[in-house]
């Protein structure tokens, strides 16, 4: 891999860990701020989500390090999940639902892109960004079906 070719990768994974730390944060506000009795399982997802997306962002660092780039510190980071804002509506349970959706496509988004830039240059960030874009098409799938009920009533 060349020089350029390694630190566009860096780039595109450290926007990746910036991604993922974020939902991080918002994740964790949604699961404690939610209320009622149809809020159960969406803030048990999200809570259990906490730790995966957490996981994801060290694993992201790590790779970032190996590749000879710095992983960004709070004062780098750009937080742009709109959608996953508390609204100050402990019941709106289906705007909390469509923000983890669109973070989670927003995530696979990138993770496809990360996969094809790393395709034939670095198997081992393509295979590590396979995992994770896996990890999020189930997070989105999840709560996919949590709209679905709740659209029901």
């Amino acid at each position: 891999m060349t020089e350029e070719q390694r630190a566009g990768i860096v780039v595109l994974l450290r926007k990746a860990y910036n991604m993922e730390l974020e939902t991080v944060c918002n994740y964790t506000a949604q699961s404690i701020n939610l209320d009622g009795f149809k809020a159960k399982h969406i803030k048990d997802a999200l809570a259990a989500d906490i730790t995966e997306e957490l996981g994801h962002a060290q694993m992201l660092a790590k790779r970032i390090k190996v590749l000879e780039g710095v992983v960004p510190g709070s004062q780098e980071l750009e937080m742009t999940q709109a959608g996953l804002q508390p609204n100050g509506n402990a019941l709106d349970i289906v705007s909390v639902i469509n923000g983890v959706i669109a973070a989670e496509e927003g995530a696979i988004n990138h993770y496809q892109a990360i996969i094809d830039a790393t395709g034939g240059i670095d198997p081992v960030t393509e295979d590590l960004c396979v995992t994770l874009k896996g990890d999020e098409e189930e997070h989105k799938r999840l709560f996919k079906g949590f709209l679905a009920e709740a659209m029901q009533g």
